[in-house]
């Protein structure tokens, strides 16, 4: 390869490849199942050949020996799969809310497949997960994921050791958040939901003869998805601005 390019530039593509292809493997909307592996690739490939003029500096030179060859190549992929895993593990956010919401419609029960996550769950948490991925690239919030690229060059340099712990701590902070958020966004039908079913027990005391249950589940359901619509524009617009948040931690590293 020798006419084509120098060793030195092939193990500088191929560093910078393992890493932004592990992230492009794992971030919402282009790392999803239904997208075609070959464009996967095809983006990880032409992404990588735009950042080497910027990063190619960063990278350390070609080891004398194999096994510090795939050393240095495995280190490249668990730093994108870390990254990457960080920025879906988000995403978790609105299955959450959607789940939370479904129970308290009592729609759990009505499982469909979860493109997002590869996976049986609920409607509305499949609503959710593709209101995300939509907002994701409506807002240009994937713009963001392109800086990101760039700023982890400078947050996690190749020649500095890896920060495991760091990302251990990052990782169950994300989480963690994901859930709260989750729980936040659905307040408004748990608050409902509360204060419905207070009132269909009361009832229920008042007057035993009455079938509440016949008039409450319909009721229930007609109500809550009310609120939930109602409430929409909001979960989107919190969500949104939570994750551009998270988003900009590697892409504020890039702009600094």
């Amino acid at each position: 390869m020798e006419p084509y390019a120098t060793a030195d530039q092939v193990w500088a593509g191929g560093l910078i490849f393992a890493r932004i292809g592990a992230i492009l493997m794992m971030i919402p909307g282009v790392g999803e199942t239904y997208v075609p592996p070959r464009i996967r690739l095809a983006l990880a490939l032409s992404v990588s050949l735009v950042v080497w003029p910027i990063v190619g500096g960063a990278l350390p030179g070609l080891p004398a020996t194999i096994g510090s060859t795939v050393g240095w190549i495995l280190r490249e992929v668990i730093t994108g799969l870390m990254i990457g895993a960080l920025l879906r593990a988000f995403m978790t956010a609105l299955s959450t809310a959607g789940e939370v919401v479904s129970m308290q419609t009592t729609l759990s029960f009505a499982q469909t497949a979860n493109p997002m996550q590869a996976q049986q769950g609920s409607t509305l948490g499949a609503f959710l997960m593709l209101l995300g991925i939509t907002l994701i690239f409506a807002t240009n919030t994937h713009h963001l994921f392109i800086a990101g690229l760039v700023g982890s060059y400078e947050l996690i340099a190749p020649a500095q050791p890896l920060m495991v712990t760091d990302f251990v701590t990052l990782a169950i902070r994300t989480i963690a958040d994901s859930f709260a958020l989750g729980i936040q966004l659905a307040a408004p039908v748990i608050v409902f939901a509360l204060v419905f079913n207070m009132a269909s027990g009361l009832v229920a005391r008042v007057m035993p003869a009455f079938q509440i249950f016949f008039v409450a589940s319909p009721l229930s359901v007609i109500l809550g998805l009310s609120i939930f619509a109602l409430s929409l524009g909001v979960i989107g617009t919190v969500f949104i601005d939570r994750y551009r948040a998270l988003a900009g931690i590697f892409a504020g590293t890039a702009g600094g």
